[in-house]
């Protein structure tokens, strides 16, 4: 291997990295949402506005990324927004209340949307043509790891030591991947000529709008029952703080099938693929709800793989279908649909933690169920109009005829 050809593809690794402590960062309330409500003194679903607050913010900041791009080296950008990242961690772990939590949040949140939008197309940017597909398949990967590996990890430090050690660990993932960035991505600029026009363009074709109905109410649906997972999890009649975090690695490592999944099918399957991805997940939260944590463990754990396998299907389904229907307004639609799913997340949260509020930890997932069933309706209304323009039939993105 050439020193050229190992710096390119150690900065698509070094990308990866930078994706799987974003990720692990974002959802870190997640896997401690008990243990901050108990210090702070606040409910869990007060404390789930710290996920709320942190999408919000990063949808808008996403489509800053365009404008951001213009002013400042990609190299130079990537690496400020990990320090930002960094920062945002270390004044999480010193918040002595919630109003703290939510401003240091915020920090963080401005750096994950810029950076959502901009880091799959510097990865293709690195690479050649022919090896796109893999670059974003590796940068994206670092988001089902983060799901493996990440926010389990958050929870078992936060279980064993505290939540802010595991906030602290986070700051130093996040300045560790600023130094890696340095050292091995190439200075470059993203082309970005569209500017507001390749926005209301993008805004305009019915066929990416489908995509950002559909992602936004599958993000709402995922993120309104998953927010609220551990509080679920430690419902369950004699669980130790060890088997809900096994639990959360079980949901994680399933998302690793949904990736094999995705790569076997997703290019001859799309829709189809989408499409089963949907009802698997909205059946496996509707059972979740409807027998609640007293259903056994063993039920649980499996519903919580389906529910794995199939999330990461769909994001994995989902970002594929924009790309291969975007042609030439790929940055455009990328900030969009970064927009679309972060705004989704932040209100998923808050009907999740309203249904929790009023009925319960069951209530709340099966009110997250019934948020994906408009999206499967709308998947199967838009493949029998069946008018998609000819780049996303030869990416198989029309219903299968066979």
């Amino acid at each position: 291997m050439t020193r050229s050809t190992f710096r390119t593809w150690g900065g698509v690794g070094v990308l990866c990295l930078a994706s799987f402590t974003m990720v692990t960062t974002e959802f870190a309330p997640i896997g401690l949402l008990s243990r901050i409500a108990s210090d702070i003194d606040e409910s869990p679903s007060m404390v789930g506005l710290a996920v709320t607050l942190y999408a919000w913010i990063g949808a808008a900041s996403g489509l800053l990324s365009s404008w951001v791009s213009h002013r400042i080296s990609r190299k130079a950008l990537l690496i400020s927004l990990m320090l930002i990242l960094a920062a945002s961690s270390v004044l999480a772990a010193l918040s002595s209340d919630l109003s703290t939590l939510l401003g240091a949040r915020a920090l963080g949140a401005i750096a994950h949307g810029v950076f959502w939008a901009s880091v799959a197309a510097t990865a293709a940017q690195m690479v050649p043509e022919g090896r796109v597909g893999l670059a974003t398949s590796i940068v994206l990967g670092g988001i089902t790891v983060a799901t493996v590996m990440g926010v389990p990890l958050v929870n078992l430090i936060g279980q064993y030591v505290d939540w802010r050690t595991a906030f602290g660990c986070l700051a130093g993932m996040s300045a560790l991947c600023a130094g890696a960035l340095a050292w091995m991505l190439p200075p470059m600029h993203l082309p970005s000529s569209s500017g507001a026009s390749g926005f209301m363009a993008t805004i305009r074709r019915r066929d990416l709008r489908v995509t950002y109905v559909i992602t936004g109410l599958t993000a709402a649906a995922h993120f309104g029952a998953y927010t609220f997972i551990e509080p679920f999890l430690s419902a369950i009649p004699g669980i130790s703080a060890y088997a809900v975090a096994v639990m959360l690695f079980a949901f994680g490592a399933a998302g690793f099938a949904g990736n094999l999944l995705s790569a076997l099918l997703i290019d001859r399957h799309l829709r189809v693929f989408i499409f089963m991805a949907l009802v698997g997940m909205a059946l496996a939260i509707m059972a979740l709800g409807l027998g609640g944590p007293t259903t056994g463990v063993w039920w649980i754990v499996g519903l919580l793989i389906v529910w794995g396998m199939t999330i990461s299907a769909l994001f994995t389904g989902l970002q594929t279908w924009v790309l291969s229907l975007a042609g030439e307004h790929t940055v455009p639609a990328t900030a969009i649909h970064t927009a679309v799913l972060n705004a989704a997340i932040g209100v998923g949260v808050i009907v999740g933690g309203g249904a929790l509020e009023s009925v319960g930890i069951d209530g709340a997932m099966l009110s997250a169920s019934l948020v994906i069933l408009p999206a499967i309706v709308l998947m199967v209304a838009s493949g029998r109009r069946g008018a998609s323009p000819a780049p996303a039939r030869e990416a198989g993105s029309g219903w299968d005829e066979a």
